[in-house]
């Protein structure tokens, strides 16, 4: 992956790829700039062997190229795109295939940013939402979508697993499954999945019946803290439809972006992997404390857990690093922990290399309704953790220092 699609010869023997830092590429004849238009707008198939020329930013820049082919290989897609946020990919994807009248049918909980654009924006477009909660068996959601109008109607299904911030797990080949039973030879029903939980590390929905993958490429992607960023994977088909509308919407990366991210990828397994390793003690640990009700993590789930180890087990090829869990009282007592805090940080965002925490009824989830906060289980007592790869012993001192209200 490190140095997949790049050649130092072709930048001066540069051993990395520099930033190109420009809007416009030059044609080296009309001919050429007529073939790389046609390509663009789809006038026509690629001859064996051509490749897309290079023709504006807005289109296309040599670093969101290289980044959005080395991105493919994590999750064995034909076809990536990258955006300047995780919401820009989000409501890219969920445009291009929506349209007024259409029934989107969508897991709860997600996170906050999306549950705000598909409940207030695509409503407002016309498009009829139906969620449905972790732990809904089959039946009852084909009975729901049934209800709403159906089959004819039902156009994508858009899951977050794990979810964003209570862990809890969806069956993404269930989700397929739906999908193809209300898809037509004339209409596909796309299943996106948002990916961001788990990274391309420990999670490959594609694999399991995902026609999409999403991630907010700001978090275990990009990894720093430093660069804001989203990514949409798929087939050639979708990505085509997806590529389109982000040419006329604007939001791909700008070369800085592709850049960063291309930096961080070189590390994306290394610091994934320390991550879980301190989640599993941070999780460890907080299950056992006194001052702690309830601990949500994956890798604490035990067979007796039904459904949700299930699919643990076949979806996920380790727990992760986002550990919630409630702290005994309500909102003061969370507050009270967090705000003792000295090592971990008092901030939102997840998947960096230093430890997060927030809280999300009062944050990320303020939007939401406060009864469907409590249908989701996002309660006040409720604090979501993001581990980084700190060493976790001071990781342990310092949330034992401050539930203990030392």
């Amino acid at each position: 992956m490190m140095s997949y699609g790049y050649k130092p010869e072709w930048s001066e023997g540069a051993i990395k790829c520099p930033i190109f830092q420009t809007s416009t590429f030059v044609f080296r004849s009309a001919e050429e700039g007529k073939a790389h238009f046609e390509l663009a707008y789809g006038l026509r198939e690629p001859e064996k062997g051509e490749q897309p020329g290079l023709i504006y930013s807005r289109l296309n820049n040599p670093d969101l190229e290289i980044l959005e082919n080395r991105l493919c290989l994590w999750d064995e897609a034909e076809e990536a795109a990258v955006f300047e946020s995780g919401m820009s990919a989000i409501s890219t994807a969920l445009f291009a295939f929506l349209k007024p009248g259409d029934i989107l049918l969508y897991s709860n909980p997600l996170y906050g940013g999306t549950a705000h654009f598909i409940s207030d924006v695509l409503v407002g477009f016309g498009v009829k939402v139906v969620p449905f909660h972790p732990g809904e068996q089959k039946a009852e959601i084909l009975d729901r979508i049934n209800k709403e109008g159906g089959g004819d109607r039902l156009s994508m299904i858009y899951v977050e697993t794990p979810a964003n911030p209570t862990n809890a797990q969806i069956d993404i080949a269930a989700m397929s499954e739906i999908a193809a039973l209300y898809s037509t030879e004339d209409k596909k029903v796309v299943l996106a999945v948002d990916n961001t939980y788990m990274g391309p590390l420990w999670q490959h929905p594609l694999k399991h019946g995902a026609d999409l993958v999403l991630y907010s490429a700001t978090k275990y992607i990009g990894g720093h803290s430093d660069v804001i960023a989203g990514a949409c994977l798929g087939s050639k088909e979708l990505m085509g439809t997806v590529k389109t509308l982000r040419t006329f919407l604007g939001s791909m990366a700008g070369p800085w972006t592709g850049w960063l991210l291309m930096r961080s990828l070189e590390t994306l397994k290394v610091r994934m992997e320390q991550q879980v390793k301190n989640a599993q003690k941070v999780a460890r640990f907080l299950n056992e404390h006194p001052s702690v009700e309830k601990v949500y993590y994956l890798g604490l789930l035990q067979p007796s857990d039904g459904e949700q180890y299930e699919i643990y087990q076949r979806q996920c090829s380790a727990p992760g690093a986002m550990v919630s869990f409630d702290v005994k009282g309500g909102e003061k007592e969370a507050f009270a922990f967090m705000n003792k805090l000295k090592i971990i940080k008092l901030a939102v965002s997840l998947g960096s290399t230093e430890s997060l925490v927030q809280h999300p009824a009062t944050m990320t989830h303020a939007g939401v309704p406060e009864e469907v906060k409590q249908q989701m289980n996002v309660t006040h007592k409720l604090v979501r953790l993001s581990v980084g790869v700190e060493h976790v012993d001071d990781l342990i001192w310092d949330l034992g220092q401050a539930l203990d209200g030392e």
